[in-house]
């Protein structure tokens, strides 16, 4: 009777382990062939495609086990055409190889758009006006006159330029405004930490032309300039008023220079 149940014993520990193992083993499998199907823990990191072409960017994709594809494309006037602009997910990020990164292009043929009329129009109106067409306020040309900030004449590449004209998308168009002596001061906004298109539409804002634009050596491309924050200007803010039109100069860089000052 004892020899019974030692065997009975045996036998079902026996199965049990066998249990343990075989649940284990098929555990493992799965494991295995999830990995497989899923590529699990193999990630990438997603090159910088910017300022590459199409070609470029599908090569380069390839070495690394991504693949391309466009997505949009937009216009930008001071940038390379046919190159990518923006890319998603941005370079930097770690995915799965296969994954598909979507570009935006800048196009090869620029859209035009029709001159607005903005003479007349108040500086800010104008802006506004200019910048609902796709086109870009360039520099404030102050004359004397009895209206401040009154539209006098609208330039491009310094000819006046009739309302209806077509002109390229993106293109940067220039104001005479008036200037009365008795009303034609302002003061330096306070752009600091500010990144740049930012930066120049707050100095437009005041009355003031950007003179200069100084970009430290790391920013490389113009999609680098757009996310570029402003460190340092001059003048600097301060009660020290200005006559409108007046120059302000912008050194630019990335965030680490601002948390330093």
């Amino acid at each position: 009777m004892q020899f019974c149940n030692n065997f009975f014993m045996k036998w079902i520990l026996k199965n049990i382990a066998l249990a343990i193992v075989f649940v284990v083993g098929i555990l493992l499998l799965t494991n295995f062939l999830l990995g497989v199907l899923t590529q699990h823990n193999k990630v990438v990191t997603v090159p910088d495609f910017t300022n590459q072409t199409f070609s470029e960017a599908k090569y380069n994709a390839g070495k690394v086990g991504v693949r391309v594809e466009i997505a949009d494309s937009v216009f930008v006037r001071r940038m390379k055409r046919g190159v990518v602009f923006t890319q998603n997910p941005p370079a930097g990020t770690e995915v799965k190889k296969g994954r598909r990164i979507f570009l935006t292009t800048n196009a090869k043929v620029a859209k035009e758009v029709k001159m607005p009329l903005v003479a007349g129009y108040s500086m800010r109106q104008a802006k506004a006006e200019l910048m609902s067409r796709g086109l870009s306020l360039g520099k404030l040309i102050y004359v004397n006159d009895i209206a401040t900030n009154n539209v006098i004449k609208q330039l491009y590449n310094n000819h006046e330029i009739k309302a209806g004209t077509p002109v390229e998308s993106g293109s940067r168009i220039d104001l005479v405004v008036g200037l009365n002596p008795e009303d034609g001061r302002t003061y330096a906004p306070n752009v600091v930490g500010m990144k740049y298109l930012r930066a120049v539409d707050a100095v437009q804002d005041y009355s003031l032309n950007v003179a200069k634009t100084i970009f430290d050596d790391g920013i490389k491309t113009y999609t680098d300039s757009l996310n570029a924050v402003v460190y340092k200007q001059q003048p600097a803010t301060s009660t020290v008023p200005l006559t409108m039109g007046s120059g302000v100069t912008l050194y630019l860089g990335d965030e680490s220079k601002v948390a330093k000052k």
